[in-house]
């Protein structure tokens, strides 16, 4: 089967031919229906040597974390699902057996580093193939009629900003303010979900104009340039007050600071984007009392729950369509920041 890989330090993914995998117990194979691009693939391919062969990641790796298909093969001893079921892939693998992973919060798995479990297109083979190899029925969230192509990024890009926004939701009532910093593949579903689930004046950062037009699209309500002035404009959209709450997906160090600098009192701000930033945080750098998160990805049960913010029309992606053999194509346009929405490879 055709697969896109990262195959070397350094180098681009390409298309590979590699045997189609057949489950073993408890298994299930795939055959994809959808694959997201994502700048996480881009972070671990930016890695170097030691920083790669550390972080126990395989080569070769077949991309794809974000993952929809319909059942092909059942392992043995799989219950609950028949060949023909449209399916979308929870990503955050845990081990199924400590506390988090009974809570449901398998991307918080308290065994997940020590016994190399990793998730799907980030250390195990991903959806970026014809087929996929899903270890455990449990990470395997029933699609229904959504179309796959364009909700497949809610596995990442909902889930993510989901779980993140859900936690401050009680700091986000009427008359509160939050801000979406960064309006690309997760910043712009960020926005739908706080105008779904919040009644906070949305404010929506991003470094240029054609780039915001999208923020206003789905439901910004105010719109700034993410510059060194950014915060200062904030505070005066807000009454002087500053956000409620500050979603930061690009995360480097210029947003991470205008993220503390926006905070009102007892805000969250939190931190999602991987642009390798750094906050700096101490009595008299940001507001009293506000706190600061750095959460990872979302539980199943969000991913249930976003999936059904789609199905009632109240969350959408922005997709841009590539075959399995213009994947490669995806991720320059991803380099080049030139995707509007989320880049989805469909085989």
């Amino acid at each position: 089967m055709k697969a896109l890989q990262y195959t070397r330090i350094g180098s681009h993914p390409e298309i590979v031919e590699i045997p189609k995998p057949a489950p073993g117990p408890g298994q299930v194979l795939l055959k994809v229906t959808a694959a997201g691009v994502c700048h996480s693939d881009e972070f671990v391919m930016g890695l170097s040597e030691e920083e790669y062969t550390g972080g126990g990641y395989p080569l070769p790796l077949t991309l794809g974390h974000e993952g929809a298909g319909i059942v092909e093969e059942l392992g043995e001893g799989v219950e609950h699902l028949s060949v023909g079921d449209a399916v979308a892939v929870y990503g955050p693998w845990g081990c199924g057996r400590c506390q988090k992973c009974a809570e449901g919060k398998e991307n918080y798995c308290l065994n997940a580093a020590a016994e190399g479990i990793k998730p799907p297109g980030l250390g195990a083979p991903g959806s970026m193939a014809e087929y996929m190899l899903v270890d455990d029925a449990r990470h395997l969230v029933p699609l229904g009629d959504l179309d796959p192509v364009q909700n497949v990024s809610l596995t990442d890009a909902g889930l993510t900003p989901y779980h993140a926004i859900k936690t401050s939701l009680p700091k986000l009532g009427a008359g509160s303010f939050a801000v979406v910093i960064g309006t690309g593949g997760l910043g712009h579903v960020a926005i739908q979900i706080l105008r779904a689930l919040s009644g906070a004046t949305v404010i929506a950062l991003d470094v240029n104009d054609e780039k915001l037009a999208l923020a206003k699209e789905v439901g910004a309500h105010h719109t700034v340039i993410s510059d060194a002035s950014a915060a200062e404009e904030i505070r005066r959209l807000t009454g002087g007050r500053g956000a409620n709450a500050v979603f930061d997906f690009v995360g480097a160090e210029p947003t991470i600071a205008t993220a503390v600098a926006s905070a009102a009192t007892e805000a969250d701000v939190t931190i999602v984007g991987i642009g390798g930033g750094t906050a700096h945080v101490g009595f008299g750098s940001i507001a009293y009392d506000a706190a600061l998160r750095v959460p990872y990805w979302g539980t199943r049960a969000e991913l249930i729950e976003v999936l059904e913010l789609a199905r009632s029309g109240q969350v959408s992606v922005e997709v841009q369509r590539y075959s399995l053999d213009d994947g490669p194509k995806a991720y320059e346009a991803l380099a080049a920041g030139t995707v509007r929405g989320r880049a989805v490879i469909v085989p």
